[in-house]
């Protein structure tokens, strides 16, 4: 089992930044592809950007280049630094998690654990 917490959402403009973190319980963290999802009002929630326990990234088309994906196993810790930010990147920002065996996924499906999420706001 993982529990995952998420923070440091909040209100940006245009342009600005934001890291956030979701802290994960457990003690085989490392084991774990770790994720990031996000969903704005009245949208599906949609793939941002995965990590897998070596390393291994993967983002959405959308986001690639603005934002980083990173985790630190000792800390049970997973981050998404943010850049660039646009008023279309507003959304709830979710972590999410799975067992890794070894591939990569970036459908809602293959995640069993997730968080409660933190807003973003990106103002015009």
């Amino acid at each position: 089992q993982v529990q995952l917490v998420e923070s440091g959402g909040g209100l940006v403009q245009d342009g600005g930044s934001l890291r956030l973190s979701c802290a994960a319980s457990g003690r085989t963290f490392s084991s774990y592809v770790m994720g990031w999802f996000r969903q704005a009002p009245g949208k599906e929630r949609e793939f941002v950007a995965t990590i897998n326990k070596s390393g291994r990234t993967y983002y959405a088309v959308f986001v690639k280049g603005r934002f980083t994906i990173s985790r630190d196993n000792a800390k049970n810790m997973v981050y998404l630094q943010m850049n660039s930010l646009k008023p279309e990147d507003t959304a709830v920002y979710y972590c999410a998690a799975y067992y890794d065996t070894g591939l990569l996924y970036y459908t809602r499906a293959s995640y069993n654990y997730w968080g409660q999420g933190t807003q973003v706001t990106v103002s015009a």
